[in-house]
């Protein structure tokens, strides 16, 4: 295995990881920033405000970026079971 198929396997795998997690990390931010400025606006500070919406959310996304997760998991695994199979 040579040194740029490392690092061209590990740039792929870091994109598939940006890909996967940013719509969870958004839709965590936008949430995050909604709850801020409701406890900011009420001077409610409980923390169980901002855990629960945001677990909601999150999992709710999770429900519809599914396909997408599976399809670029998928497509990073066929990519790297093809660098096994060109080796041999």
């Amino acid at each position: 295995m040579t040194p740029e198929l490392v690092l061209e396997i590990l740039n792929h795998t870091m994109i598939a990881i940006v890909k996967i997690s940013f719509p969870l990390l958004l839709a965590s931010l936008v949430v995050g920033i909604i709850v801020s400025v409701f406890q900011a606006l009420t001077q409610i500070q409980e923390t169980t405000l901002t855990f629960v919406p945001k677990m909601i959310v999150l999992f709710i996304v999770l429900a519809f970026c599914m396909p997408f997760i599976g399809a670029t998991l998928s497509t990073l695994s066929m990519e790297l079971y093809g660098h096994i199979v060109d080796r041999q």
